[in-house]
């Protein structure tokens, strides 16, 4: 099967996304696995993170196959590699295997740029993932957003959605989603602050989020938020219940099955698959039983068990965030 080498195909030989904004770096990632699959349904794809591709790895995933099966070989913080492995993708670069397209994904930092300038001398296809640190590239994030759904929304709506939501690209992505999905015609700014004006940082599934990714000073303040805001502390208690289990199921899940099998197994949006596998790494098994009984606790002091609801969920979100970042070997 022939294959194009346009710099852009997803389905190029080396695809690089550099920067630090998580949302892109997946979205990219995902960009070429679906065009990946298009071509070939039964597409192999193995995620990785610098530690489990050791010297040697990378030539065993692309050894020539005879049934010429097509593969997608992702490589997370690729600046993190081994000296060694870095040795073995530099010489990979020279020549990529047919059907099998590889991912490196690159902070773009200093920190590995040999395999970076490598990467670009060898002509990969590169996307940009710079993070969005200035409003105005936020909002024009939000606008895209809705250009690439083909849905109109007025520059007071994009404003008050970046205004509301803050600095999280993924909030703002999901937020974009639901207002297409439930409103028809232009997007304004009164129907934006209908769903979202003093809401969304208050959000009790804000809290859980960043809590299920170890962000302790982001759940905490998010949650502090929700409790002055008057959001009812049980909702906050079901939303940290959600969160964990998701990461239960997901992690008790095939880890070759498609999204699209998984959500309907586990009864979640396709987008929720992708977001979950993103929260779960560093996740055990240990901790999330560890995490649900901080959330059982705290679901009885909030209804009446404890004297003071906002300490017992601050103890479960410290708990939480404890949960998750001991398996990635932080404190």
């Amino acid at each position: 099967m022939a294959r194009k080498t346009t710099t852009d195909d997803p389905l190029a030989p080396v695809t690089l996304a550099v920067g630090q904004e998580d949302l892109l770096l997946d979205r990219a990632v995902q960009q070429v696995v679906a065009a990946a699959r298009a071509a070939d349904p039964d597409t192999d794809v193995r995620d990785l993170t610098p530690d489990a591709l050791q010297p040697g790895t990378l030539a065993e995933l692309t050894s020539p196959s005879l049934f010429a099966e097509r593969k997608v070989v992702v490589v997370r913080n690729a600046q993190d590699l081994s000296a060694d492995t870095i040795k073995d993708v530099k010489g990979y670069l020279g020549a990529p295997a047919e059907e099998i397209t590889l991912v490196l994904l690159h902070a773009g930092a200093a920190k590995g740029k040999g395999l970076l300038d490598a990467a670009r001398k060898a002509g990969a296809r590169e996307v940009a993932c710079p993070k969005m640190i200035k409003p105005a590239d936020r909002l024009a994030f939000v606008r895209s957003e809705f250009r690439a759904t083909g849905r109109s929304a007025t520059p007071e709506a994009c404003q008050a959605l970046v205004d509301a939501i803050g600095s999280d690209l993924r909030e703002l992505a999901s937020a974009v989603s639901q207002l297409v999905a439930d409103v028809e015609g232009t997007i304004d700014e009164a129907i934006v602050a209908r769903y979202y004006t003093g809401r969304a940082e208050a959000s009790s599934f804000t809290v859980a989020d960043r809590a299920v990714e170890g962000r302790a000073a982001e759940a905490l303040e998010a949650l502090r938020w929700a409790v002055s805001t008057g959001v009812p502390p049980v909702l906050i208690t079901s939303a940290l219940a959600q969160g964990v289990r998701a990461i239960g199921k997901l992690a008790s899940a095939p880890r070759n099955a498609r999204p699209g099998d998984l959500a309907r197994e586990l009864g979640m949006p396709p987008w929720k698959i992708d977001r979950v596998r993103q929260q779960m790494r560093g996740w055990s098994a240990d901790g999330v039983a560890v995490a649900l009984r901080a959330v059982a606790e705290a679901d009885a002091g909030v209804k009446g068990g404890g004297d003071d609801p906002a300490y017992a969920l601050e103890k479960a979100v410290v708990t939480i965030v404890r949960a998750a970042r001991a398996g990635r070997g932080q404190p």
